[in-house]
């Protein structure tokens, strides 16, 4: 690809959440990193967020990888922690790729949306405070929580960043649930939720990966290393039968 061709396409990557499914976020970048295709801002919410943070400070997927098959996340300590020790920076302003992090105000009854200058932990606590599972997080105010509460895909706002082409990653949702569990009604619940806002975010997207999770029967999370190979695997081959039209947007604009 020619420097030239670069400044004329512009990719914006949309991570959106997942919760444990999130670590599929780590193939999508795999093979971003294998094909040299330039990322020109990126945007996360919930798990998506921490992938979007760490990529965009200059963490390799690898190094994303190893991260969060070692992470143990129980409380808002406990998060704040592992996302300090894997960022390799830790404000807007100094990230290697323009970032975006959504979380949702539940006072305003709005997205949130952080980006160009300030600290990222507050913002990451916010769009990762999942419901039921960690308290909101209080903001000049306002009380933030999951950013998948109002935008489960964060497409919009890489147009605003000067994206020309959005690639959007969508994790599928489970279809199980333990109706003894709070927590997996919860979840289920947020889900058919936020199934609805579909509309919206793909409306902004040029592109949509959307890894098979359910198929290998991990959609609610890991339990060994090897599941979350395997949930990272479907995130490559989900990107990888992408690429023959993101390629394209690369011959096109060298065409013009």
């Amino acid at each position: 690809m020619s420097g030239n061709t670069m400044r004329e396409t512009r990719i914006g990557l949309a991570l959106g959440g997942g919760f444990s499914r999130g670590i599929a976020h780590v193939g999508v970048l795999r093979t971003f990193e294998r094909e040299g295709i330039p990322i020109h801002a990126i945007a996360g919410v919930s798990s998506g967020a921490i992938a979007a943070a760490a990529f965009a400070s200059g963490c390799s997927s690898e190094e994303i990888a190893r991260a969060a098959m070692a992470i143990e996340v129980s409380d808002v300590e406990s998060l704040g922690a592992f996302v300090m020790a894997l960022l390799k920076q830790v404000r807007f302003e100094d990230m290697e790729i323009p970032l975006a992090i959504v979380a949702s105000d539940l006072t305003a009854g709005a997205p949130a949306i952080f980006k160009e200058k300030g600290d990222i932990l507050m913002p990451i606590r916010a769009s990762c405070a999942y419901p039921g599972v960690f308290p909101p997080v209080r903001y000049m105010n306002h009380y933030l929580v999951d950013g998948m509460v109002a935008m489960d895909v964060p497409a919009a706002p890489l147009r605003r960043m000067g994206a020309t082409h959005v690639v959007s990653v969508h994790l599928p949702p489970t279809e199980m649930i333990d109706p003894q569990s709070a927590q997996s009604v919860v979840q289920r619940s947020f889900q058919v939720m936020t199934a609805r806002n579909g509309s919206q975010w793909r409306r902004s997207s040029d592109v949509v990966i959307s890894p098979e999770l359910k198929d290998s029967g991990l959609s609610t999370g890991w339990s060994s290393r090897e599941a979350a190979r395997q949930m990272i695997e479907a995130g490559a081959r989900a990107a990888e039968a992408a690429l023959p039209q993101i390629l394209k947007w690369f011959s096109s604009a060298e065409a013009a």
